[in-house]
């Protein structure tokens, strides 16, 4: 019985923690300020550019747009008749809205097991590794983040065909606009962030 106790105080302290680092930043809007009150994601976006060469202004367009920094973030169920909950769009879910299979096929390729959608850290490394084989796939630029998220969107073998779907192309345009102003943005704050090194891993 103390065994039982012990083990749901532990997992109630561990969701506690864990939905206390990833409530969503007040200002979803400015690079700036969603580093400045979540350092670490700052660190895990650098280390991910580092890594992979997807620049740290697209991997946040990408999530603004995915789920605007919501780690729970679900597709709306389907309804049917109208009124009654039914099953959801697609299998996308946490930051990154990566389906299930693509998601299983970043773990396996990086051999990264235990990676969670709901995890910022997981989230932009496995944006940088689609983008990273969006390049090598499709021979479009890691910096090119109207096209990176047209093929982000549509899957790697539909991006072909994206100009028959209209939406994914205002959605990209969207993209392209707030890349470029978190890439404005962080150029004023860059260089400060740099500078933290009270965070250290």
């Amino acid at each position: 019985m103390i065994r039982l106790i012990k083990k749901y105080f532990i997992n109630f302290f561990v969701l506690v923690v864990l939905s206390s680092c990833s409530s969503v930043p007040l200002n979803t809007k400015n690079s700036c300020d969603i580093f400045s009150e979540k350092y670490f994601w700052y660190k895990h976006a650098k280390k991910t550019e580092k890594k992979w060469g997807a620049p740290i202004h697209i991997q946040l367009a990408f999530i603004k747009k995915e789920s605007d920094f919501d780690w729970l973030a679900k597709p709306e169920r389907l309804k049917l008749f109208k009124i009654i909950p039914y099953k959801r769009k697609s299998s996308s879910f946490g930051y990154s809205q990566a389906i299930k299979g693509t998601w299983d096929q970043y773990k396996k390729e990086t051999n990264n097991r235990l990676a969670t959608r709901a995890r910022f850290k997981d989230s932009v490394d496995f944006i940088g590794w689609y983008i990273d084989k969006t390049e090598k796939l499709l021979k479009i630029p890691k910096s090119d983040a109207y096209r990176q998220y047209i093929a982000y969107h549509e899957g790697w073998g539909n991006y072909k065909n994206y100009k028959k779907n209209k939406k994914v192309i205002i959605f990209a345009k969207e993209v392209k606009n707030q890349a470029n102003q978190y890439r404005k943005q962080l150029s004023k704050c860059q260089k400060r962030l740099n500078r933290n090194k009270y965070i250290i891993f």
